[in-house]
């Protein structure tokens, strides 16, 4: 039998052959411009024409913005691996990614133009892509993989929870941990799949010996207990039992990620990055579940889970995706290596800023520019690897 083709012909601009191009530069510009912008609005130095205050639009447009669009990327492209179906490409990927900068817009400009039609815009992309998306896994029948179709669910649902609560009462409160806990998911999922594959990969090459343990029933239950204790963070963060379902989830994750062997693969930075990203993910359950017990402010695990966990985490898949998918070699060159110590020194720098409130001012200021020199510096480092054909197009 032929294998089923990756791409189909395609002659238009490269941005749009394969879905990863067009979200992974678009996540990595908007990250770097929407923290530009939210820097002065949140100290009063300027005025965005946004219905929501400046800090509901922050949280709003990293977590449905910038971490949306993060998975959109991956999912699009890891779709076509795991059904062999055709890759989304060409007019309806530039449909799809129109629907997505609209929904920035809409956001941003949501005072002029209302908070409903602002929310009703912003959640059609959400939708769009997961309609996408179970109809290719249906189609592929790859019921094992419906996981990842769920968790955009809870995406959206967290979505439509943070404009219902913004618009009924000027603030959002459960949309943001929704959103936190569906995105911590998709990376327990998908972080528990690449993280141990890619390890092995280079540990069989490269140093053998000890290879990363397989997956088993301590995999599933510490995925389990990671989603009992995101329900419980959702429900009710401060509450004592919350705190003692994070550490569980805390430690478990911490097992989970030494069974993973990352140390032994420090020299392929590429490999190392997944290590450190996953490491915040206990650090994260932590700091909450100090926060739960009241002994430490929640904006520190939660800075702890959204720059270092999932910040270093999509910024990791997003390089070596767009190597490897574009036919190039998969080594992080220097920029990519000072792109990644950027995004950890801005996540050391935030949780810092929350836990020691009597330097916030300048650890905040200090923790935004790295954020913003790493992505606009990602965006610049790989803007030909998203913008130019592959490398085999190149050679002939």
């Amino acid at each position: 039998m032929s294998p089923v083709p990756r791409t189909k012909p395609y002659d238009g601009p490269p941005l749009f052959s394969y879905g990863f191009r067009p979200f992974f530069l678009g996540a990595s510009l908007f990250a770097g411009l929407a923290v530009a912008l939210w820097l002065p609005a949140y100290f009063g130095e300027l005025t965005l024409p946004t219905a929501y205050p400046p800090l509901d639009w922050h949280i709003h447009e990293m977590i449905y913005g910038y971490g949306a669009a993060a998975v959109a990327g991956f999912t699009l492209t890891a779709i076509p691996n795991w059904t062999g179906r055709l890759p989304l490409q060409g007019g309806r990927l530039i449909a799809l990614t129109a629907l997505w900068i609209a929904g920035r817009l809409a956001m941003a400009f949501s005072a002029p133009i209302g908070a409903i039609p602002a929310a009703a815009v912003d959640l059609a992309f959400l939708a769009l892509l997961i309609v996408f998306v179970a109809r290719e896994l249906g189609h592929g029948g790859q019921s094992h993989n419906r996981k990842v179709a769920v968790a955009l669910a809870v995406l959206w649902l967290g979505d439509l929870v943070f404009h219902v609560e913004a618009i009924a009462r000027g603030y959002a409160d459960y949309g943001v941990r929704v959103g936190l806990a569906a995105l911590l998911l998709l990376i327990t999922l998908i972080g528990g799949r690449i993280i141990p594959s890619f390890t092995r990969n280079w540990l069989a090459r490269m140093n053998p010996g000890p290879l990363p343990a397989p997956a088993d029933r301590w995999d599933v239950a510490a995925i389990v207990l990671t989603a009992l204790a995101l329900a419980a963070w959702v429900a009710a963060p401060g509450a004592a039992l919350t705190g003692w379902a994070l550490v569980a989830a805390g430690l478990a994750q911490a097992a989970r990620l030494a069974r993973w062997r990352g140390w032994r693969a420090w020299r392929d930075r590429l490999v190392l990055v997944l290590h450190v990203a996953y490491l915040f993910v206990p650090v994260g359950f932590a700091l909450t579940a100090l926060s739960a017990f009241g002994l430490a402010p929640e904006s520190a695990g939660v800075h702890a889970w959204a720059i270092g966990a999932i910040g270093g985490m999509t910024i990791a898949v997003m390089s070596r995706a767009a190597l490897g998918h574009t036919g190039r070699a998969l080594i992080a060159s220097p920029a990519a290596q000072a792109v990644y110590a950027l995004v950890f020194i801005a996540a050391i720098a935030r949780i810092y800023a929350a836990l020691a409130p009597e330097h916030g001012f300048a650890a905040l200021h200090f923790a935004a520019f790295a954020w913003i020199a790493a992505f606009f510096g990602f965006s610049i480092a790989y803007w030909r690897v998203f913008t130019g054909l592959r490398r085999e197009a190149n050679r002939t």
